[in-house]
């Protein structure tokens, strides 16, 4: 449930305070997910290992979210967000007090709305829920594509970008997003632009997205994108997909496909922690995902997904054809409108095709061998 604060100036005075107020204009919610449980990988480096962890499902974070009525149907916006561990307390992405999102703007109900800060991109915010990785009931962590390779599990935001979000026309959505390189002289010195829709009809949703990082892996660090953000250090990042959501009574299913090209490759997962000798010619990640859910008992559901994903990667060793299969299932049970608990498990196996690849499950240290198996058990609040 959140928390709904009210913002007024004090006629006395400069001083803001959260107080209420007939006459206050300005409206502040604080919100906000904490994830902490248990997880089991049978290989990690060629060790088993058992460990706390927080996120497994769903990143811990806060955040706050504002709003000010300007008159005629017109609002200042903003949105603050920050993710952090709750197993140690520190803050993720890189350190940054609001890494998830920190963006402010202006949104009207008929026009739509604009942005301009640190925020996701159109992939992100149009197809990215119809996938179990994204939004999609009971989605999780564990089961984001090979290294993110379509972000469909925000593993990076875009900064200095400016947004549009159109308003809603009869279940019809679409936007786009450019995230500026701020650099003099060097305009497409990492930057990043993208644009999607999304369109909801009763039972079926449809939603397709596109985006491109241009130059991300320079030497430009101000630019949209950062080195603690990028999925890969590459010359050029074309990512594209669509996909859509069918709900029949009690069950959802989905089918969501993903292409990402990349072109001047020099490191994946920001650094060459795999022992791969890249030679910077290239790779291609085509995913096929087929998820489901479906509600037991209103508090219990069950919830799984399969991705095939064809991979395409040149190294030193020459053009290889890596290939993944990836199977995740999970139980969620909700103790209340705001806890739930879960049980799940990812499975991966690669076949590497010479590459070198080995299996890595997201956010779990890389497999010795082609397979990688995740059990993980949790608590989730939402405030």
């Amino acid at each position: 449930m959140k928390k709904v604060l009210v913002i007024a100036a004090c006629a006395a005075g400069s001083t803001v305070g959260f107080v209420s107020t007939a006459q206050a204009q300005s409206s502040v919610s604080l919100y906000g997910i904490i994830d902490a449980g248990l997880s089991y990988t049978n290989s990690q480096g060629g060790h088993s290992n058992v460990q706390a962890g927080s996120g497994n499902v769903t990143g811990s974070h806060w955040g706050f979210r504002g709003a000010e009525d300007l008159g005629g149907g017109t609002f200042a916006i903003f949105q603050l967000e920050s993710g952090f561990s709750v197993m140690n307390g520190t803050l993720r992405q890189g350190g940054r007090e609001f890494g998830y999102q920190a963006y402010t703007g202006l949104t009207n109900h008929q026009y739509g709305t604009v942005t301009l800060g640190r925020q996701y991109d159109s992939v992100v915010d149009y197809l990215a829920p119809l996938s179990f990785t994204g939004h999609h009931p009971g989605g999780n962590n564990l089961s984001a594509h090979p290294y993110d390779n379509d972000n469909l599990n925000n593993s990076f935001r875009v900064n200095n970008s400016l947004k549009f979000t159109s308003t809603d026309y009869s279940g019809l959505r679409f936007g786009a997003l450019y995230g500026f390189s701020n650099e003099a002289g060097g305009f497409d010195d990492n930057r990043l632009y993208s644009f999607g829709a999304s369109y909801d009809a009763g039972p079926l949703s449809l939603a397709a997205g596109y985006l491109q990082a241009d130059n991300g892996g320079g030497s430009n660090t101000g630019g949209a994108l950062t080195l603690t953000d990028r999925t890969f250090i590459a010359a050029r990042q074309r990512t594209y997909g669509a996909g859509l959501n069918y709900v029949l009574g009690a069950a959802k299913f989905g089918f969501v496909w993903t292409r990402t090209q990349l072109g001047g490759l020099t490191t994946i997962n920001g650094a060459n922690s795999l022992g791969i000798a890249v030679n910077g010619q290239g790779a291609s990640f085509s995913n096929y995902e087929l998820n489901a859910s479906y509600a037991l008992t209103p508090a219990l559901s069950l919830n799984g997904e399969y991705t095939y994903t064809d991979g395409a990667i040149s190294n030193a060793s020459g053009a290889h054809h890596p290939k993944w299969h990836e199977v995740s299932v999970q139980a969620d049970y909700s103790l209340s409108k705001r806890t739930d608990v879960y049980v799940q498990t990812s499975y991966q196996h690669i076949s590497a095709d010479g590459s070198g690849l080995t299996a890595d499950v997201s956010g779990q240290s890389a497999s010795s061998s082609n397979q990688q198996v995740v059990v993980g058990a949790g608590l989730r609040h939402r405030f």
